[in-house]
């Protein structure tokens, strides 16, 4: 496909702002940030599922021990947090993986208030299982990405979320 003249590349950005707007006579869906962002997490979801479920695990629970890789332990309500997650489910996930016997729970001493989740032995060895397959879908997507183009795409997409925690 030929490059586009100069002009006409500069009057597409700056009507891209524009299209991605529901409000904007001239929206266009497939020009919306927010529907390309779900329509690719909902293909990841999909596939994560499935490649999950070989393993026996499943997004929410694979999220709770993600989380508590690198936070352990964390409270149910920090999990939920992270995950953007509603409570409820996130307790639900929790019971789950300590019926599994990857996690443990414990009152936290400074707060009894709170419940701390741990990772098991058998939880940090099943952390290990399912990053080998959440490696697999990463390195499909993102195969023909640049560091740069991941920097900058994780940026804007922090830049987002915090725009829309603001608002709330």
């Amino acid at each position: 496909m030929p490059a586009r003249p100069p002009a006409k590349r500069s009057r597409a950005a700056r009507d891209a702002k524009r299209r991605g707007d529901p409000a904007c006579e001239r929206f266009v869906l497939d020009d919306s940030p927010f529907y390309l962002i779900a329509r690719t997490s909902g293909r990841y979801a999909i596939d994560m599922q499935r490649i999950l479920k070989s393993v026996g695990m499943d997004i929410p629970r694979w999220r709770a021990l993600m989380i508590l890789r690198e936070q352990n332990p964390s409270s149910v309500s920090e999990i939920a947090e992270r995950a953007v997650i509603q409570l409820s489910t996130v307790t639900r996930v929790v019971q789950r993986l300590e019926k599994q016997g990857l996690v443990r729970l414990a009152s936290r001493k400074s707060d009894g208030r709170k419940t701390d989740v741990m990772l098991t032995d058998k939880g940090h060895a099943a952390v290990e299982r399912v990053r080998e397959c959440a490696s697999r879908i990463y390195r499909l997507a993102f195969h023909d990405f640049s560091s740069q183009e991941i920097q900058t795409l994780n940026a804007l997409l922090r830049r987002a979320f915090a725009n829309l925690n603001f608002s709330s």
